[in-house]
């Protein structure tokens, strides 16, 4: 069993990360937050008795393995850089710092420390984001040749912050995360075009290339409503491409022929459209979104072991990608 500190007792964590640890055996020896309400819900719910106001009284606390936590940007940059003057190995939310130079101010204290850092980019663990990047690693698509993704919100989502921070930190760093990893590349030449047809509203076109002639195309925005599917994915191969919307349905298109003149027409698990959706009567405890599986690989990542989370690096390099954004928008 693992003991770890963990740092942000509001809704996200509560509702999305909390509930992962105990079944993937990580038992909450500590918390902490600023809010002295929210704090004692929260210990209560998961009987922990070590409570703290200040991350560092929580970072000292004896018997911890790790240090988990769900805050804002710059919390977690100073928060994360403590624990690993420690020498505890961290899983922090998304974004690791408020900059590119926090995060990699972060990375070279994990180096120093030789300690993990794993980055809650958990769009890498939704689950028909998994099964497309599975299908491009199984070697039967081919090379990507272009991307297409969608992922939106509504301005209410980022409600106080006219100068969009919250937009670019909180929303737009999954995909400068995810495309590039779906592509196989770094994002190489770059250019966004934007529209705000009033404040608060804003909608952008990323165009991109990577140094192996992936091409493609990211649109983001707080022009729509989050009570509607927001997020779709195009992976365009040659004669072949992967769709995933909304998280959960998912179809890999090939080259079938045409069927209209073929009174024998069938469907031919070699080349007609696969697809996939859950099943969402099942009694199951699945997690389509991510955090389920995201924690399972982070938990075995704490205890020593090898998977391929997400990690510190990954957070710099989206970071980067996100400021390169960010300063192209003419707002």
């Amino acid at each position: 069993m693992i003991n770890i500190g963990w740092i942000g007792c509001g809704r996200h964590a509560r509702q999305m990360l909390l509930p992962q640890l105990g079944r993937n055996g990580i038992r909450i020896a500590a918390l902490c937050d600023r809010d002295p309400e929210m704090l004692s819900r929260t210990a209560a719910e998961y009987g922990v008795a070590a409570l703290h106001s200040d991350f560092r009284d929580l970072i000292a606390t004896p018997g911890l393995d790790a240090i988990g936590m769900a805050v804002g940007p710059e919390l977690h940059r100073a928060a994360t850089i403590a624990a690993l003057e420690k020498g505890l190995p961290v899983f922090m939310e998304k974004p690791p710092a408020a900059t590119a130079e926090g995060a990699r101010e972060v990375a070279a204290a994990a180096e120093k420390a030789g300690k993990p850092v794993i980055v809650g980019f958990m769009k890498r663990y939704s689950t028909g984001n998994r099964i497309a990047k599975n299908v491009l690693d199984d070697g039967s698509f081919g090379p990507v040749l272009g991307i297409t993704g969608a992922y939106m919100t509504a301005p209410t989502y980022f409600e106080g912050e006219p100068d969009y921070t919250g937009f670019y930190l909180h929303h737009c760093v999954h995909y400068m995360d995810l495309i590039p990893w779906f592509a196989g590349g770094d994002f190489g030449d770059m250019t966004v075009r934007s529209i705000s047809p009033a404040p608060g509203r804003l909608l952008l076109h990323l165009n991109f290339t990577t140094g192996a002639g992936v091409i493609g195309n990211v649109v983001m925005g707080t022009v729509q409503s989050r009570g509607t599917p927001m997020e779709e994915i195009r992976i365009m191969g040659d004669h072949a491409r992967i769709h995933v919307d909304n998280i959960i349905d998912v179809a890999l298109y090939r080259d079938p022929p045409f069927k209209a003149e073929d009174p024998g027409a069938t469907l031919d698990p070699a080349c007609d459209t696969l697809s996939w959706r859950p099943n969402f009567t099942a009694a199951a405890n699945e997690d389509h979104k991510g955090y389920a599986a995201l924690l399972a690989d982070a938990a075995a990542v704490l205890r020593g072991g090898a998977r391929p989370v997400p990690d510190i690096g990954d957070g710099v390099r989206a970071m980067e990608r996100l400021e390169r954004m960010v300063a192209q928008i003419g707002i």
